[in-house]
């Protein structure tokens, strides 16, 4: 699974992610290369959460 894939099956918006965060959205993908994505989740658990609810993906 790549960090992408990840994102959208966390529905997180990536393009808004990347674009307001890059920081954070760099930080994080590199840590997701380096880690299996449970214990990814595991580790920034709330911090997925707080993200998705400022970059969720929208639904036409």
């Amino acid at each position: 699974m790549t960090f992408e894939e990840y994102l959208i099956s966390k529905k997180i918006d990536i393009k808004a992610f990347r674009q307001h965060e890059a920081e954070r959205f760099s930080e994080w993908e590199r840590l997701f290369a380096q880690l299996h994505p449970e214990s990814f989740t595991a580790q920034k658990k709330f911090l997925i959460n707080d993200t998705r609810r400022k970059y969720r993906i929208k639904l036409d």
